[in-house]
């Protein structure tokens, strides 16, 4: 869709085929939920995976400023949230703001965090190391963090083996398995870094929301007024037809064989572009592909590197709001996030949804899918019965602490799991739309978003991108590479797509130039400047060239 948008915006015809029968923007859509006993109501609204839209997007949001929503834009349709939830077993939750402190509220909130009115458990020496892990990526140059971190993985970056279980479930495992659904052992400290990064700076910036969600479901207000907009420019979308083959001359795509309503046919354009994910892609790559490109094999291995993050919906006969923004069960088994998603709805009328008893909606992302849950068994394992049973469960045990009753099995009206989780009686559990992870040393395997056949592009996730995650932004971006790299193979001279760097703040310059200069001699990383006289000097000669 990204890539449809900007290529009609300059005049290109477009024609854009989608697998699903009826709904685009793959793992950002929503799903219908049909709910027994619905008579005539409309389908519940579920999520593939609940969106949210953290401050450092800028591909993603540019595109909603440009989709007209009734008066305004889809952009229009995020809303920041407040809170930010560590909700833990058996323990008090750890709040926080969610961006930077705006109200005497927040400030409170905040100054009872730093002044340890909340326990969480990590000793004094845990958190100055965490700390100085944090600086030492702050002030690390980019080559080195491409060279040296891309080839280290989190575990080992954060040394989380030396430290105790509260140190890896709070700040090892969990920004690695909520957040990209990633194991912290084989995780990029590039990519985990990168974006650590990016949510401390944005926490930093009075003027950005670091975290925004959408005001209604994700398909309402974002999904459907884009397609529509699309088609309105002239984009041709056919539904329901899944690429099963690429067809090659001697020197480049002749056309993709695409099957629809169960029989074959053959499409055929001036340029393609393959917006699959990386599995599906790597199924497409034939010998006579391979051939004209060999650097596309790598594709297949990285393939390989995928893991699970999907959601299940909870749909209460009452509305909890668990938190003014996104929890993170830090001790779950099954690394869960959630969210309560109706008090961001905008006066939402569930009551002409399912059975009309609905009020509220929790969405919940489960991303580990291996290990035992209190059952016993990996989700993968388990029936969907057990799985909804289960992550209840882990939920009740990490709200339901002292004395408190946030939860209750009877407040359960309905739920529904993901239907990408394909159980089959018998046989091997299957995620059909897997979320591809950043492992240690995975750049090298990952394309450009033009390739050595000369009217072939490619525009997903496992792109090189300067986003590097598995994210809409990152989608976003690959499209944008794209389309700038059909547009210098038209020769036509129209206006390239905008890219953005990942913001790092100016003042930290001087320490990112010193060690570039140590990663150029083949140094490592040294805290040499650790006295506030030192970095100040330094910033103020920075400051004096301006």
């Amino acid at each position: 869709m990204s890539a449809a948008h900007e290529l009609i915006e300059r005049g290109f015809e477009v024609e854009v085929h989608e697998k699903k029968p009826h709904i685009p923007g793959g793992k950002a859509r929503s799903v219908p939920v049909v709910q027994p006993g619905q008579d005539g109501r409309l389908p519940l609204p579920g999520e593939h995976g609940f969106r949210f839209f953290p401050g450092f997007y800028r591909h993603v949001i540019d595109t909603m400023k440009r989709i007209p929503v009734g008066r305004g834009t889809a952009f229009d349709n995020l809303v920041p949230t407040n809170r930010i939830m560590i909700a833990r077993y058996d323990k008090p939750p750890i709040d926080t703001v969610a961006h930077f402190p705006r109200s005497i509220k927040d400030v409170n909130l905040l100054l009872h965090d730093i002044f340890g009115g909340v326990d969480t458990g990590l000793t004094k020496d845990e958190i100055e190391f965490f700390a100085a892990k944090v600086w030492q990526l702050m002030t690390s140059c980019y080559e080195r963090r491409l060279d040296e971190y891309e080839r280290v993985g989190w575990w080992e970056f954060t040394q989380a083996q030396r430290f105790s279980q509260t140190y890896r479930a709070l700040l090892v495992e969990g920004l690695t398995r909520t957040l990209v659904a990633a194991k912290a052992h084989i995780a990029s400290t590039k990519t985990g870094g990168d974006i650590l990064l990016q949510l401390i700076f944005n926490t930093m910036m009075p003027w950005v929301n670091t975290d925004r969600v959408l005001n209604g479901p994700t398909n309402e207000v974002w999904i459907d007024p884009w397609l529509k907009y699309l088609q309105s420019k002239g984009v041709k979308y056919v539904f329901d037809s899944k690429a099963v083959r690429i067809e090659c001359s001697d020197t480049s795509i002749a056309g993709v064989v695409v099957q629809k309503d169960g029989r074959e046919e053959t499409v055929t354009g001036d340029y393609y572009l393959l917006a699959t994910p990386v599995e599906v892609t790597a199924a497409l790559l034939s010998k006579e592909l391979l051939q004209l490109d060999s650097s596309l094999q790598s594709l297949i291995t990285l393939a390989t590197y995928v893991s699970w993050m999907n959601g299940v919906q909870f749909y209460l006969n009452e509305d909890v709001k668990i938190n003014d923004g996104h929890v993170i069960y830090c001790d779950s088994q099954w690394a869960l996030t959630s969210i309560s998603q109706i008090q961001f709805w905008n006066n939402y009328n569930l009551t002409n949804h399912g059975n009309g008893k609905v009020k509220g909606v929790l969405s919940v992302d489960v991303s580990d899918w291996d290990s035992p849950g209190f059952n016993g068994k990996a989700a993968k394992d388990c029936t969907r019965e057990e799985i909804c049973d289960e992550v209840w469960a882990q939920l009740e045990r990490s709200l339901n602490v002292n004395g408190q009753v946030v939860l209750r099995k009877e407040m359960r009206e309905y739920w529904h799991l993901d239907s990408d989780i394909q159980l089959k009686s018998g046989q091997e559990t299957t995620d059909r739309e897997p979320l591809l992870v950043n492992h240690v040393n995975s750049w090298t395997l990952r394309p450009e978003a033009y390739t050595q056949v000369p009217n072939l592009f490619l525009a997903s996730d496992y792109v090189k991108t300067f986003t590097d995650l598995a994210t809409m932004e990152g989608a976003n971006e690959a499209a944008r590479r794209a389309v700038n790299s059909i547009l210098n193979a038209s020769n036509l001279r129209l206006k390239k797509c905008r890219i953005w760097k990942l913001h790092e703040p100016d003042v930290l310059s001087p320490l990112r130039a010193h060690d570039l200069r140590r990663f150029n001699r083949g140094l490592p990383w040294k805290n040499e400047f650790s006295g506030l006289e030192h970095f100040l000097l330094r910033v103020r000669r920075v400051l004096s060239r301006l």
